[in-house]
């Protein structure tokens, strides 16, 4: 099923970008643009536009092909409170030159919205396969549940292998204070803290178009009150699963999604990728299918990672049901936006459009909370 994320016109996006670039590039470039397959989006947050740009380059026209990564309009409720497109641009740009993430390198980045209305910036278009999730890759027929077990290993170590590569950049919490949450008002007498505070920060803001959570408010109450202890802050990629990379050859080729890059732990992104596994494999469980029961394991992600970075990594409990609650975070506002554009009718149980919702239960069941 393809969900409705924007009321963008893409023939009007169209005219605006070409207006835009033949503003921006050299005299002489007249630039045409090319919007393919309207307006989309990637991990349904922002807004994803695929670009042919055709140019005038020494005397010669030439088509390159970009991603412009757009800012939602605020009327059609965004998944997160604000989009800070440049936070996003100046982290991928960084992580690939400083630590050789693999990145789409990043173009042109309009930072004033006259042009489409909210903030964007382009950045080339790869190829790529990405893992699916709709339908998710444990629900097989696809390219990642077809593979070998070792070409399967081959992408769960390189994948696992990037989060080490990024958290080992050094000095984080200087090169990357724009990433701190306290830059955005979310205080905290830790990095771990002002993560958390940023997390119900994002719930309050949910429930301007939804009801209460109490699976989420159970959530939240328990992680106030265990707050780990953490060491130095390193770059956290935030959205840190596979159906955020792309890759040949199951090795990554390009790291996508940064809304949610942050100054935190580095368990962040591990529990982050396990959870994410975990919620694709509990729904195709459910509905009576194998999925794949071995894949991205905790034990296994932390060994390979520990391996990888040289560094220890700590107990992932309150990380993983951390990122449980931003999970139903997130389904709060996607079923929002669903009902936003008729998608489906208001649900009576705002915890019913959960995916995830057994495995939170379990999850605050184990902590007891």
């Amino acid at each position: 099923m393809t969900l409705q994320r924007s009321s963008r016109d893409a023939d009007d996006v169209r005219a605006r970008l070409t207006a835009w670039l033949a503003s921006v590039l050299p005299d002489g470039a007249d630039p045409d643009v090319t919007v393919h397959d309207g307006i989309q989006t990637n991990g349904m947050s922002s807004e994803t536009v695929l670009l042919g740009v055709t140019s005038t380059e020494d005397g010669a026209r030439v088509t390159r092909e970009y991603v412009a990564r757009v800012a939602p309009a605020a009327g059609d409720l965004p998944v997160f409170a604000e989009y800070r497109l440049t936070d996003q641009y100046d982290a991928m740009r960084l992580a690939g030159e400083l630590a050789g993430v693999p990145v789409p390198p990043v173009g042109l980045n309009e930072t004033t919205g006259d042009v489409l209305g909210t903030p964007f910036f382009l950045m080339e278009r790869l190829d790529g396969a990405v893992p699916p999730d709709v339908l998710p890759y444990p629900f097989g027929d696809n390219w990642l549940f077809d593979a070998s077990p070792e070409q399967q290993a081959q992408l769960q170590r390189s994948s696992v292998e990037v989060l080490a590569k990024l958290h080992g950049i050094p000095d984080a919490a200087t090169t990357f204070a724009f990433l701190d949450p306290a830059v955005t008002g979310h205080e905290g007498a830790t990095p771990v803290a002002r993560n958390l505070a940023k997390t119900r920060a994002w719930y309050e803001y949910a429930l301007a178009d939804s009801p209460r959570s109490p699976l989420i408010e159970r959530g939240l109450a328990w992680l106030e009150a265990n707050l780990p202890d953490a060491g130095e802050p390193v770059l956290v990629w935030g959205d840190a699963r596979i159906g955020n990379m792309m890759y040949r050859d199951f090795t990554p080729v390009a790291v996508l999604d940064w809304e949610m890059a942050t100054l935190g732990p580095r368990e962040m992104d591990l529990a982050w990728m396990v959870f994410a596994h975990q919620v694709f494999q509990e729904i195709a469980t459910m509905l009576g299918l194998p999925g794949m029961p071995e894949f991205l394991a905790a034990d296994d992600v932390v060994a390979t990672y520990e391996q990888a970075s040289g560094a220890q990594v700590g107990d992932l409990t309150w990380y993983v049901l951390h990122a449980a609650v931003n999970w139903g975070c997130v389904f709060l506002r996607t079923s929002a936006r669903q009902v936003h554009f008729g998608e489906i009718e208001r649900p009576e149980d705002p915890e019913s459009v959960f995916h995830h919702r057994p495995l939170l239960e379990r999850l605050l069941e184990q902590v007891g909370a």
